[in-house]
């Protein structure tokens, strides 16, 4: 399995020094409402941590927190910033079963072909303990292309994600439109969602 795309790997590795130094800040709101269904303590897995922004607000609050990051020169940026090692973990490499309580995902799994995120999803699902939660953001749309940067987006409808997530088990997927952006600068739709696994 792929899952990834060359071209928007080849743009993370030749504007890490650039994308990382940009002071994004967490998502403080969203990381508040995903930790608040997580007990104390709990172990996550950080993919797609970029700088390291939300990994550092989530060890700040007591969270047992792992980054990865698909592109490598982003990740030893990421491990500068934390002090702690962040592997470089490309999604379909993922391999594990019960390791982690939370999985954050943001603005990452957004690149994966739409072929592949099926069984993307069901790694994740299968690296969730039971009662795990998943959150994730992607950019909406109505079908999947590239931006300014030549990256790949899979820019899904709601209707298209609530597909995607159907045959796994999930005992919820809540998933909610919210206006931003993004590093283009450009307004953007975006589509949070947070998914629960049957404990």
């Amino acid at each position: 399995m792929m899952a990834q795309d060359k071209t928007t790997l080849s743009f993370y590795a030749n504007e890490a020094a650039a994308y990382t130094s940009r002071g994004a800040e967490a998502n403080r709101r969203r990381l508040d409402a995903f930790l608040s269904l997580l007990p104390a303590g709990a172990t996550i897995l950080e993919l797609g941590c970029g700088a390291g922004q939300d990994s550092e607000f989530m060890i700040a609050k007591g969270f047992n927190v792992r980054p990865t990051d698909g592109t490598p020169e982003i990740a030893r940026a990421a491990e500068r910033r934390l002090g702690i090692p962040v592997a470089t973990l490309l999604f379909g490499d993922l391999d594990e079963e019960g390791t982690c309580d939370g999985i954050w995902a943001n603005a990452c799994l957004l690149h994966v072909p739409r072929a592949d995120l099926p069984p993307i999803l069901a790694k994740i699902h299968a690296a969730l303990n039971k009662g795990g939660v998943l959150y994730a953001s992607f950019k909406a749309g109505t079908a999947d292309g590239r931006d300014q940067f030549d990256r790949y987006y899979n820019y899904p409808s709601e209707d298209w994600l609530r597909d995607l997530f159907a045959p796994l088990p999930w005992i919820s997927v809540d998933i909610d439109a919210e206006k931003g952006g993004g590093y283009d600068m450009k307004p953007t739709d975006w589509l949070h969602v947070t998914a629960v696994k049957p404990r």
